[in-house]
């Protein structure tokens, strides 16, 4: 267990880190416009960055369900074969996985169109999720060499970075929660035979992804009327 406290310790000081950063760009934006702020005017400019980035980011929900609830059916497709002995249980990952890579793209290049308004915070979120989505890319390559077994504890790992800093940087709770769900079970998986670490990828998926998904597209919608 020592290494899901460990991971949330440190992702909770990079969190910490990233908004300090951009709170500091912020403060040298105004400096530069010449303009004085006092303390609190300059909170309340930081805090109104964080709501439209949590608005805009409310937008990204059909991100989260989409990967979710595709990489979930994937793992419990996979553990379904395996308890039927099916040799090529995998066939889930190369039937689901594709597919949803070109819904994903689709749907990013109708959003790209769309967007307007960027915020430091915003982007900020946007290059941790490129660095994640490059993870996504390179692990397939080194878990073919070291083999796939060992592979679910890292993926679970990365579901709980991407949802814990994205939470901690719009100040979602339902991310923050899933994220550090999905630290405890990265710590708990490497102790359990394979297929029944996919039920914990499954589990992983859908405290991280769907259920905040869901609720953030809610809250999202929400705050449009």
């Amino acid at each position: 267990m020592s290494l899901g406290f460990g991971s949330k310790i440190f992702i909770y000081k990079l969190a910490t880190f990233f908004q300090l950063v951009l709170h500091f760009n912020i403060i040298m934006k105004m400096e530069n416009n010449e303009k004085d702020f006092s303390p609190q005017e300059s909170l309340q400019v930081i805090q109104a960055m964080i709501d439209t980035t949590r608005n805009s980011f409310g937008d990204s929900s059909p991100y989260f369900l989409l990967w979710g609830w595709a990489v979930m059916i994937a793992c419990l497709g996979q553990f379904v074969l395996l308890s039927i002995n099916y040799p090529d249980n995998f066939i889930s990952w190369l039937c689901i996985i594709p597919i949803t890579l070109v819904i994903h793209f689709v749907m990013l290049s109708r959003k790209a169109k769309k967007e307007k308004v960027k915020t430091f915070i915003g982007e900020a979120t946007g290059y941790l999720w490129t660095a994640l989505g490059l993870c996504f890319s390179v692990f397939p390559i080194i878990f073919s060499k070291i083999g796939w077994q060992y592979c679910l504890p890292f993926y679970i790992m990365i579901y709980g970075v991407g949802t814990f800093v994205s939470g901690k940087l719009i100040n979602f709770k339902p991310l923050i929660y899933g994220g550090t769900g999905c630290f405890i079970l990265a710590a708990v998986t490497p102790y359990l035979p394979y297929e029944y670490q996919l039920l914990l990828a499954a589990l992983s998926l859908l405290i991280s992804y769907i259920i905040p998904g869901h609720m953030l597209r809610s809250f999202n919608r929400k705050t449009k009327l």
